[in-house]
C-alpha cells in the first residue's frame, strides 16, 4: 500500500473523530445523508401546465408527490424531503426586490405548500443559484443574500439547494459561505447543498473541501445525473477513481452527493437500478429519488424502499465506503458500519460487475482477503436476496454469481454482544487492510 493512501487513511479517521465534535453549518442537520424527492431528472423545467397539467412544475405536482410519499409507505422507510428545483419563479423579482413564485403554477404560493408537506410530517426543499440567473434563466441571488435567506426562513423552508450558473467560481469560496452564514442567522434550520465544488472542478480550480465541509451540509462534485446506465457508471468510476481525495471528507454532517437516483424512469434497467441504490448506499450517498411515484413499476418501488440497503446508506458512522478491487471488470467496494467492537468493523460489501457480456460472472473470495478478519466471525447476509449465510468466519471462501451490470450486496456484521454506543466510539486503524486484497483470489 503507498505512503498516500496511508495517509489518506490516517486523515479520514482523525476525520471520524472529531466529526461528532464539530457541527457542520453550527445548524445540526444532515447527520444521516438526507432521503426524500426531488422534481428535477424526471420533470426537468416543464413549464407547459396548459398542455401538461399533470406533469409541469406546479403546486399540484409537489402536493401529489407529498401524497404518495406518505401513502406509499416511502415516508415509513425514510424518505422526508419534497424538494423543488428550477423554475419554480416568475422571470422578475417584485417591487420590494423579492422572489415570487410563478403566480399561474403556484397560485397559493410557497408557505402554502410548505404547510401543507409540513401537516404531512414531512419537510419542505428549495432551489436558487449563486449568480446572476439560474440555470433556467431565473432570478439568482446575487445582490440579494440577506433577504433570500430571510424570505426561505418565512417560508419554513427546511433544505435550499444553491446552484452555480451565470457566476464567477472564483468567487464561490466567499460567496457559498456568505449565503451559509445568512442561512444560520435566520434562526431556522435548513439543510444547506452546495453545487461549489463542481464548477469550479469546471473551470480547472481545485475546491477547498477544509471550507465546503464546515459551511455545506452535501455538495456535488460530479457531473449532472441522465437517465442511462452510461451516466450511472461514469459517477460509479469518478467515485472510484478520486476516491483518495473525495471520501475523507464525507461525515455525519457532510456528504458528498453523486446526484439523484433515477430508479423507475426510463434509462436504467432493473440490474442496473439495483446497482445505483446499492452504490449510493456504499457512497453514504443522499437519497432524492427522481422519478414518477405514480406510474413506478413495484419491482422498482421495492428496489427504492430495500429497508436494509437504507439502512446500511444511513449507518451513524457515516464512513463512505472504498473501491478495494478492479480488474476485467469486476470491482469489489467496502463500507465500515456498525456494530464496531474493539478494533474491528462491521462492512457492507458490493461485488460489482461492470461486464456486459451476456453471462453473470462468478467472483469468490475468503473474508479475509477482504479485511474481515475478525476472530469471531460475521453474519452475513445478502440484502437483495434477503439470503442468510449464517455466521461466517475470515477463512471461510464466499462465491457469488453476479448479473452483467449487476451487483450482489453483502451485510457483514461482527458477532458480538458488546452494544454499540454511537457517542463514545473510537475509531481505530484496520481500514488500511481494505487495500490488501490479494488479485488471485477472485477469478
Amino acid at each position: 500500500m503507498s505512503t498516500t493512501t496511508k495517509n489518506c487513511w490516517c486523515s479520514l479517521l482523525l476525520f471520524i473523530g472529531a466529526a461528532t465534535l464539530v457541527v457542520a453549518l453550527e445548524n445540526g442537520l444532515a447527520r444521516t445523508p438526507p432521503m426524500g424527492w426531488l422534481a428535477w431528472e424526471r420533470f426537468r423545467c416543464n413549464t407547459d401546465c396548459k398542455n401538461d397539467p399533470e406533469n409541469c412544475i406546479s403546486d399540484h405536482l409537489f402536493r401529489t408527490m407529498t401524497d404518495i410519499i406518505i401513502s406509499e409507505g416511502y415516508a415509513d422507510v425514510g424518505y422526508e424531503y419534497i424538494n423543488i428545483d428550477d423554475c419554480w419563479l416568475e422571470k422578475k423579482r417584485n417591487f420590494h426586490g423579492q422572489l415570487v413564485p410563478d403566480k399561474q403554477r403556484f397560485p397559493y404560493g410557497m408557505k402554502s405548500l410548505a404547510d401543507y408537506i409540513h401537516s404531512k410530517g414531512l419537510k419542505f426543499g428549495i432551489y436558487e443559484d449563486y449568480g446572476n440567473y439560474t440555470c433556467a434563466g431565473y432570478p439568482g441571488i446575487l445582490g440579494y443574500m440577506e433577504n433570500d435567506a430571510s424570505l426561505f426562513a418565512a417560508w419554513d423552508v427546511d433544505y435550499v439547494k444553491l446552484d452555480g450558473c451565470y457566476s464567477n467560481h472564483r468567487e464561490m469560496d466567499e460567496g457559498y459561505p456568505q449565503f451559509g452564514f445568512h442561512l444560520n442567522q435566520t434562526g431556522r434550520p435548513m439543510i444547506y447543498s452546495c453545487s461549489w465544488p463542481v464548477y469550479q472542478i469546471y473551470s480547472g480550480i481545485k475546491p477547498n473541501y477544509s471550507s465546503i465541509i464546515n459551511h455545506c451540509n452535501l455538495w456535488r462534485n460530479w457531473d449532472d445525473i441522465q437517465d442511462s446506465w452510461s451516466s450511472v457508471e461514469s459517477i460509479i468510476e469518478y467515485y472510484g477513481k478520486n476516491q483518495d481525495s473525495i471520501v475523507p471528507n464525507a461525515g455525519p454532517g457532510h456528504w458528498n452527493d453523486p446526484d439523484m437516483l433515477i430508479i423507475g424512469n426510463f434509462g436504467l434497467s432493473y440490474e442496473q437500478s439495483k446497482t445505483q441504490m446499492a452504490m449510493w448506499a456504499v457512497f453514504a450517498a443522499p437519497l432524492l429519488m427522481s422519478v414518477d411515484l405514480r406510474k413506478i413499476r413495484p419491482e422498482y418501488k421495492a428496489i427504492l424502499q430495500n429497508k436494509k440497503i437504507i439502512d446500511v446508506n444511513q449507518d451513524p458512522l457515516g464512513i463512505q465506503g472504498r473501491r478495494i478491487y478492479k480488474e476485467l471488470g469486476i470491482e469489489i467496494w467496502a463500507r465500515p458500519i456498525t456494530p464496531l467492537y474493539q478494533n474491528y468493523y462491521s462492512y457492507a460489501i458490493v461485488f460489482l460487475n461492470r461486464r456486459t457480456d451476456g453471462t453473470p460472472s462468478d467472483i469468490s473470495v475468503t473474508l479475509k482477503d477482504i479485511a474481515l478478519k475478525y476472530p469471531g466471525g460475521y453474519r452475513v447476509e445478502d440484502l437483495y436476496e434477503d439470503v442468510d449465510y449464517g455466521i461466517l468466519s475470515p477463512q471461510t471462501k464466499i462465491k457469488v454469481k453476479v448479473n452483467p451490470t449487476g451487483v450482489v450486496i453483502l451485510r457483514c456484521n461482527l458477532q458480538v454482544e458488546d452494544v454499540y454506543d454511537s457517542n463514545q466510539y473510537t475509531p481505530y486503524s484496520p481500514l488500511d487492510q481494505l487495500y490488501k486484497v490479494r488479485r488471485n483470489s477472485f477469478k
